[in-house]
């Protein structure tokens, strides 16, 4: 166990550990316990094949959140907002006692790819807030945090309420998957119960597991004229939503 354990220790050791001062070590997601789980889960009755590939520990630096608002005029925010990593750039405004980001962290630094840092060039990013619009107005508002995982946690979302005809608390609650170009499907260990899983399999896809997949908030505006608020029941400990009614 320990042989197998100090085989993934060191390969994000090697990835991932060197002076902060001059690199981003995404130190949240090394020492969270959803990521040390994943990375557990690899040990198994036979030996790891070395080298060991790095994990990827970035969906785990839980320094992103999503609101999404509305007031009794109309009026609908979407916003996802995050300090990329724990303390962001270390830096507080003064006088108004709020960090600033470390979000160039997003750039790709190895040079001569659309994503290469520049002067005055932004990163990419994933943050995918939506409004959804019928006829002009707004019938639902969602987003989430979650890293590069977030396009798909808001595309999943949208198939699940849209297309599925699911509720939103029931969109928001379904377990989820994410594919991102990669050699398997990260996938939620709820997923592996279903019979989805077993179809997809059998088309070729293949799953890994990972503890959590984004945590999303929700407003679907009905037709009664309600409105109905979401977020998660358990991911991230379990969100927060309400419809306050304003006094008179």
């Amino acid at each position: 166990l320990m042989l197998e354990a100090s085989k993934l220790a060191y390969a994000d050791r090697n990835q991932y550990v060197a002076d902060p001062d001059f690199v981003s070590v995404p130190l949240q997601g090394l020492l969270s316990d959803a990521y040390a789980a994943q990375r557990r889960a690899l040990i198994g009755p036979t030996a790891l094949p070395v080298p060991v590939a790095p994990g990827d520990p970035s969906p785990f630096n839980s320094s992103t959140t999503h609101l999404t608002v509305s007031d009794r005029f109309g009026n609908v925010v979407s916003y996802t907002f995050t300090i990329e990593q724990i303390g962001g750039s270390g830096i507080v405004v003064p006088g108004h006692g709020f960090l600033l980001n470390n979000e160039l962290t997003d750039f790709n630094f190895v040079t001569g790819t659309a994503n290469s840092p520049a002067g005055g060039k932004r990163p990419r990013s994933s943050m995918s807030p939506t409004i959804v619009l019928k006829d002009g107005k707004p019938i639902l508002a969602l987003g989430s945090p979650g890293g590069a995982s977030i396009i798909t946690t808001v595309l999943q979302m949208l198939l699940e309420r849209l297309d599925l005809g699911r509720t939103l608390p029931g969109a928001i609650a379904t377990a989820r998957i994410s594919q991102r170009n990669s050699s398997t499907t990260q996938a939620e260990p709820a997923f592996f119960g279903t019979p989805e899983r077993s179809a997809l399999e059998a088309l070729g896809e293949k799953f890994s597991s990972t503890p959590e997949i984004g945590a999303a908030t929700g407003i679907e505006f009905l037709s009664d004229g309600m409105v109905l608020a979401a977020a998660e029941p358990v991911r991230r400990g379990g969100g927060s939503a309400m419809v306050v009614v304003p006094q008179p």
